[in-house]
């Protein structure tokens, strides 16, 4: 199933309804960071949830960044996403495996922790950064992003995200955004309605497991409330900014000296990305030509 994102609308305008399917682009994540399964969910998680909020931005270039930090074995967890659908991201301990929760499932929670903070950058392409942070109220990133959007925006939410693995890799990721906008925000009973229904729901990775669309999806949760969904499917992906340029130049921030050191001790320079895994050398020439044009400069 191709990695996608649909748009939609209902109650007249009252809710915001937002869907993504991200497995393909969660499977490339966790094999660049060769990530263990519960890793593969958090970090699957996170991106799912970055490009539903960047979703929502309106100028060309914007971007959402999402930083969990809690007390787990995990680490920090980190996704970048645009509104140009591309995400990236990575986790600070890829290796950590649990054991399954009492549920059967992927112990997401107790991986990420359940104290910490969730840290929310929203880049709207101008001006400066706009940044909020929350506490974790669980660990399981849905849940903890749902309160940053009711505590910081103060937009009533649901959000559903999920990410099934297996042996063979991931086999279904996503996740669905539901908004009660601002001029139904004080109709208590449609959000209690909206807030019943999502809780009916047991996950939204068995959703796709069982074969429904996300159409399908909206329709048969929003479907008797004048849904509309846009006909316009928008591709998401995978993708890292990083170039070998990019590299260069962070290279030459270090200096002269310590360039001159990189060429006698180590004879190059090796940069990993962290957010795709890329590896990047750079050899003697190149480093010598670093240090040529910090001179030509100074």
């Amino acid at each position: 199933m191709t990695d996608k994102l649909i748009r939609a609308t209902a109650a007249d305008g009252g809710i915001r309804a937002v869907g993504v399917i991200s497995t393909n682009l969660t499977e490339e994540a966790r094999q660049r960071h060769q990530l263990s399964y519960v890793a593969t969910a958090a970090l699957g998680r996170s991106m799912a949830s970055g490009l539903l909020l960047a979703s929502s931005m309106k100028k060309e270039g914007s971007r959402v960044n999402i930083h969990v930090k809690g007390n787990g074995p995990l680490g920090a967890i980190l996704a970048d996403a645009g509104l140009d659908g591309t995400v990236r991201g990575y986790v600070q301990n890829p290796e950590v495996e649990l054991p399954p929760n009492d549920q059967g499932k992927l112990d997401v929670g107790k991986a990420v922790g359940h104290q910490g903070y969730l840290h929310v950058v929203r880049d709207v392409g101008y001006g400066q950064p706009y940044s909020s942070t929350v506490e974790i109220v669980s660990g399981e990133v849905g849940e903890d992003v749902a309160h940053y959007l009711v505590t910081s925006e103060q937009t009533p939410s649901a959000l559903l995200v999920g990410v099934f693995v297996g042996a063979d890799g991931v086999t279904a990721a996503g996740g669905l955004l539901l908004q009660i906008m601002p001029k139904a925000s004080r109709d208590e009973s449609l959000v209690t309605l909206l807030e019943s229904r999502v809780a009916q729901l047991s996950g939204f990775t068995p959703l796709l497991r069982a074969g429904k669309t996300l159409r399908e999806i909206m329709q048969e949760l929003l479907g008797d409330l004048e849904l509309f969904v846009f006909p316009e499917e928008h591709e998401v992906s995978f993708h890292c900014h990083c170039s070998f340029e990019r590299v260069l130049g962070a290279l030459k921030m270090l200096g002269e000296a310590e360039l001159q050191d990189m060429i006698e001790k180590d004879e190059g320079a090796e940069a990993i990305c962290q957010f795709c895994g890329e590896v990047y050398q750079a050899n003697e020439t190149q480093l010598a030509q670093l240090i040529t044009d910090l001179q030509i400069n100074n």
